[in-house]
């Protein structure tokens, strides 16, 4: 009777022994890394949401928008779209969001710009689509934002795309 291994049995069994520990370590590795990528995900659209409902709250609440160039205290339809958009709030200070660069910003009254995003979102487009913000017009004033946005490099890049419509709450006669 055999009362124990032999050397090739041994180096076997340690042989198997490690390929499974390989196969193991890779895989917990790649838990981590999509935990991890999960991670600063939620973290990201929570805040591009935060950002997002807080605009869009401002807005509701809101009068004269304008979107566009020119006077931001004139009302200005934008059918095509662009990239700044003010108004005025319900405590009448003037409220201006634009992009700049990869970052949306937001100025209160004539005060400076400053980030409304985190520095880790890439802003891509923000656009802001403005109907019937003339008064007197048989339009109810509203906003449609669009925000193109990505998060990472290379293979951990992450890309998002948001959209709301806002509109007027108070009746625009």
């Amino acid at each position: 009777m055999k009362k124990g291994f032999t050397l090739i049995e041994l180096m076997v069994a340690i042989s198997i022994f490690i390929i499974v520990m390989t196969i193991s370590m890779g895989s917990i590795v790649g838990v981590f890394d999509a935990n991890r990528k999960s991670r600063s995900l939620k973290t990201v659209l929570n805040n591009l949401n935060l950002a997002m409902e807080s605009m869009s709250k401002e807005m509701r609440f809101g009068t004269n928008y304008h979107c566009g160039a020119g006077n931001v205290t004139v009302p200005q339809n934008c059918n095509t779209g662009g990239t700044l958009m003010s108004f005025l709030s319900s405590d009448n200070a003037q409220i201006t969001y634009r992009l700049n660069g990869e970052t949306m910003q937001k100025r209160i009254g004539s005060g400076g710009y400053i980030a409304v995003t985190a520095p880790e979102i890439i802003i891509d487009d923000l656009i802001f689509y403005t109907l019937g913000a003339a008064t007197g017009d048989t339009l109810q004033p509203k906003v449609i934002v669009r925000i193109k946005s990505h998060v990472g490099a290379g293979k951990s890049r992450s890309d998002f795309t948001l959209e709301t419509l806002v509109s007027q709450r108070t009746f625009d006669i």
